[in-house]
Order: C-alpha cells, then sequence, then structure tokens
C-alpha cells in the first residue's frame, strides 16, 4: 500500500501495532520501501524469535548495498510510525516526489521478501 500521509497519528499507530502482531505470530515480514530520484531504499523487519521482543532489520540501499542488524521492538516500532507518518512533502520537495514513485509498506510471507 502507499504511505498513508493523510492518515491521523492514532491510525497509523494502530496499523504499526498489528503490523508487529502479525510479524510475532506469523511467518512474514514489514517491507517499507523509499524511493527517491534516482536512489531507493528497502527496510525489512522479521521477528527474530517467538516473544517478538528481538526483530532483524534488513536494511537495503541501491548504492550501499545491504545492512542487517539486530533491534528491539520498541525500535521497530519507533521507525515504522515515523516512516508511515511523514508529512507530504513541502514545497522544497514537490519536483523531486513528482519524479519518484511513491513510498510502500507491505507485510508479506518471508518466503517472498527479498534476501541479502
Amino acid at each position: 500500500m502507499t504511505v498513508p500521509t493523510d492518515r491521523d497519528h492514532e491510525s497509523v499507530v494502530a496499523l504499526v501495532e498489528c503490523a508487529l502482531v502479525e510479524l510475532t505470530h506469523e511467518a512474514v515480514g514489514a517491507v517499507f520501501i523509499s524511493h527517491q530520484v534516482g536512489r531507493s531504499t528497502r527496510t525489512q523487519y522479521v521477528a527474530g524469535e517467538d516473544v517478538g521482543e528481538q526483530f532483524q532489520k534488513r536494511h537495503f540501499d541501491d548504492r550501499l548495498g545491504w545492512h542487517k542488524t539486530t533491534v528491539p521492538r520498541r525500535t521497530v516500532r519507533g521507525e515504522l510510525i515515523t516512516q508511515l507518518t511523514r508529512s507530504t512533502t513541502t514545497t522544497a520537495d514537490t519536483r523531486e516526489a513528482a519524479a519518484s514513485e511513491p513510498d510502500t509498506f507491505v507485510v508479506k510471507p518471508v518466503r517472498e521478501l527479498r534476501t541479502p
């Protein structure tokens, strides 16, 4: 889905909480893809254990390649809320935004995720 920049903060928090529950209880990963002119980044979050307190974060940048780290649940929650609540583009960013694809967020089976 395209990032819901027109949603209120509470609905974005609810979406992130639902995604975290799914990540913990199902074999799925959350993927946030950010597009900019000539560049895109992909951040994947996958539960690293059954209790859902640690997640594997896989970050891909077109220029830098893959980087993997382990992060706590609160970090994943905060990062997803921040990414999904970014305000609409400012005037200075309008040309860049018009030339790039919209950011997207999706939860899908781990087997369908791109891997490093």
